[in-house]
């Protein structure tokens, strides 16, 4: 907005706003929760929080009314509107910061980043209305608003504790080793160049320039043995899930840090999957693999000593519980020994 724009002066409250939610947001970002010195109450916390949430809704409703049809509101209405608005943003990072540490760090990320995802949308469409000539309904306004709402809306399928918080981390990491398992299967079922896609049909290499992008049959023998070590970890977290929601409680801080922990477990799996998925493509550098491997087995590793996992009850099959166990830990270590034997024997066939 030029500084000789006439209607300046009356959307000087809404520039003013627009700084502001952003700095709400990043104070979000990277605040610090107050302790909570006494008994705290999760219900009470949440319906106080999810009024506070349609309030910040409600807010930008009017707020883009206002702007959607010239003329443009007055410097009265504008200032109005922007302490409307920042009495709505106030209140729903005050409450966020209500929730302490000890209701488990889990919670407090997945609400700190939905927290911040609202303030960041309404901070858009701050901008989108500052940016729009004459206070016409612009797309981006219409995009913006709807932008909001829906961040508000997904309060309604935040996990209202810990466990459930960290069930939906578990959840997620099973479905990204999924996808990075499919993601391979695809490209060994397609028994071609499985960077054909990306490469251009008229240039024609020779057979030696081409043999980074083509799998070699030990290449294969040892994704075959990495996809074995994915599955295990498939079924390692699905277990996992099993186990927290069938045996963990949040009677203490200590359980609940001990969620804490596991989540973290699982999100460094999830990326290790990727990592080991990539270095299987071609030109396959095996130092590469083993690396990839070792750290996922002790990711593994980590996540199955938790107290959640070991104390999953037994079905009918009495051992079922120790065959999982036995065959996730020995599946990898078996993998590793496979990497060697098939290292030994691509270097014979190429002498």
């Amino acid at each position: 907005m030029s500084a000789d724009n006439p209607r300046s002066d009356a959307l000087l409250p809404v520039r003013n706003l627009w700084n502001s939610v952003k700095c709400s947001r990043d104070r979000v970002r990277d605040g610090e929760p107050n302790e909570s010195s006494g008994a705290f109450s999760l219900s009470n916390f949440w319906e106080i929080m999810n009024e506070a949430v349609n309030s910040v809704s409600q807010e930008a409703t009017k707020l883009s009314v206002m702007f959607s049809k010239p003329p443009l509101p007055s410097e009265e209405g504008c200032v109005k509107i922007a302490q409307s608005v920042q009495k709505s943003v106030l209140t729903l990072t005050t409450v966020y910061f209500w929730l302490p540490k000890s209701q488990g760090v889990t919670l407090r990320k997945l609400l700190r980043d939905a927290t911040a995802q609202v303030l960041d949308d309404l901070a858009q469409l701050l901008q989108a209305l500052l940016s729009s000539p004459g206070g016409s309904l612009s797309q981006e306004q219409l995009m913006s608003t709807g932008g909001v709402w829906a961040a508000c809306d997904r309060f309604n399928q935040l996990p209202k504790d810990n466990r459930s918080a960290v069930l939906s981390v578990l959840a997620s990491c099973v479905g990204l080793v999924k996808d990075a398992l499919e993601e391979m299967e695809q490209a060994l079922a397609e028994a071609q160049d499985p960077f054909g896609d990306v490469l251009d049909d008229d240039d024609e290499d020779d057979d030696e320039g081409n043999q980074d992008t083509h799998w070699s049959e030990a290449d294969r023998l040892l994704i075959a043995q990495c996809q074995g070590l994915m599955k295990a970890s498939g079924a390692s977290l699905r277990r996992l899930c099993s186990a927290v929601r069938n045996n963990s409680t949040l009677e203490t801080e200590e359980n609940i840090t001990q969620l804490d922990d596991l989540a973290d477990a699982a999100r460094e799996i999830s990326p290790s999957v990727d990592d080991l998925a990539l270095s299987l493509y071609p030109p396959v550098e095996r130092s590469a693999v083993e690396m990839s491997v070792s750290l996922y087995r002790s990711l593994l590793r980590h996540a199955g000593t938790r107290d959640e996992f070991r104390r999953a009850p037994r079905s009918l099959d009495q051992s079922q519980h120790d065959v999982i166990c036995h065959s996730v830990m020995n599946g990898i270590t078996r993998t590793r020994c496979g990497f060697y034997r098939c290292g030994r024997s691509l270097v014979t066939k190429n002498r």
